[in-house]
């Protein structure tokens, strides 16, 4: 009974990087997103080293937990391999790169994830994230220290707490099986794609294009419409019934895993490099300098300090802001009341014609005038229209206005 799956895999530049240090590839059974750093001269280097090994593992397997034993063995083979690497070329030290990988086998996935590229599932329209992020900003917000909003523009947002690469010889690598079923599609995306375009946008386009080439490119076309600051890869596996005789996906391998490695004699000709932290990633530098070494046993103790200091001064900036703003609206109110008090009307004030200091408006329950003086003239006393003009207000230039107003009223016949 062979499996039928229906798999895509697409990758960009980007519209910032001169290079792309993404590997993707879409196979028979096996089905891989790398994201490599260290710069120009290694980020390439790393995700096509570790995807050429990795897709070694791409056969058929009993079950599931077969296939995740292989994916685990592959992930840390192909470790060795970059630190192998590293040795014989110095000038390469630093480089690494993030590994998303899941195998089918019959009616379950298995799946094997480190570092910050991510694993999707889509079921019944709906799109959920089942690999976690290894990352500085992931593990604050699952400590609920900061919000998924805040860890979207977090300076420290391109830590990663995990990588393959010459730093650690037994890398943390997760790994699980998960049941799927036809229906299913599964999208495996470097941070390219998950950093700049919305959840609810990437969740519409799987969820509205049927074939997996034409969601991919899709995809890639949204990351490049938000502007595209990083490299971007797509691989996209639909899940089918099994039938006999059936093929699987013809083996499809993007980004720089898909061009032979000469990293020798390019590299040959630069300088050595040994750059200062493999954990900040290339594709987004970070918001300011670092000033901690990535080796240091208090190393993210340091990161969870330097966010508290700056959660602290975003606090102290906010407060500050706040009275600021106070203090401009009760400025400008006090001097809003101080600018009606020098205008005067003629109205009425217990059936006597009287002077009010002030504007006829009011704020809310508040006046914003008085009677400055009460006079002998009884409206009663006015003709219908004088009486109509006062009971409606006469607005006065000033004072002495106001007086001359009253005045007249005073004066005119039948007063």
């Amino acid at each position: 009974m062979a499996e039928v799956n229906r798999a895509a895999a697409a990758s960009h530049v980007g519209k910032i990087r001169s290079n792309n240090q993404d590997s993707g590839y879409a196979g028979a059974h096996l089905f891989v997103v790398a994201d490599g750093m260290g710069g120009h001269a290694g980020g390439d280097v790393a995700s096509a080293i570790a995807l050429q090994r990795i897709r070694e593992a791409d056969r058929e397997y009993l079950s599931g937990e077969e296939a995740e034993f292989s994916l685990q063995a592959a992930l840390i083979a192909a470790n060795a391999q970059l630190a192998e690497t590293v040795f014989e070329h110095p000038e390469l030290t630093g480089m690494g790169t993030t590994v998303s990988a899941i195998a089918r086998v019959g009616d379950e996935i298995a799946l094997a994830h480190i570092g910050d590229s991510r694993i999707y599932l889509l079921r019944d329209g709906e799109l959920k994230q089942v690999s976690t992020d290894h990352t500085f900003v992931q593990r604050l917000v699952d400590s609920g220290r900061i919000t998924e909003e805040e860890a979207m523009v977090h300076p420290r947002r391109s830590v990663l707490m995990r990588v393959l690469g010459d730093v650690d010889a037994s890398p943390e690598i997760d790994t699980w099986c998960l049941d799927t079923k036809p229906g299913d599609r599964w999208m495996l995306c470097s941070d390219g794609l998950s950093g700049v375009v919305k959840h609810e946008d990437i969740q519409s386009a799987l969820a509205t294009t049927d074939n997996p080439a034409d969601a991919a490119q899709r995809l890639v076309q949204l990351t490049l419409d938000g502007g595209a600051p990083d490299n971007v890869t797509v691989v996209i596996l639909d899940i089918a019934d099994q039938m006999p005789g059936a093929h699987g996906s013809q083996p499809l391998t993007v980004g720089s895993a898909a061009a032979p490695l000469a990293f020798e004699q390019e590299l040959g000709r630069s300088r050595a490099l040994r750059l200062p932290t493999l954990r900040l990633h290339p594709m987004r530098p970070p918001a300011g300098p670092t000033h901690f070494e990535p080796e240091s046993e208090d190393y993210l103790d340091e990161l969870i300090e330097e966010d508290a200091r700056r959660a602290r001064r975003r606090r102290v900036t906010w407060l500050v802001a706040i009275v600021v703003v106070v203090a401009a609206l009760v400025a400008a109110g006090i001097l809003g009341y101080q600018w009606t008090q020098t205008r005067y009307y003629v109205g009425v004030s217990d059936g006597h014609v009287a002077i009010y200091q002030g504007v006829q408006q009011g704020v809310g329950p508040f006046s914003l005038s008085h009677v400055y003086d009460e006079t002998d003239v009884s409206v009663s006393t006015l003709s219908p229209y004088e009486r109509q003009q006062v009971e409606q207000t006469m607005n006065a230039d000033s004072l002495t206005h106001a007086r001359h107003i009253v005045e007249q009223l005073n004066d005119a016949p039948g007063s």
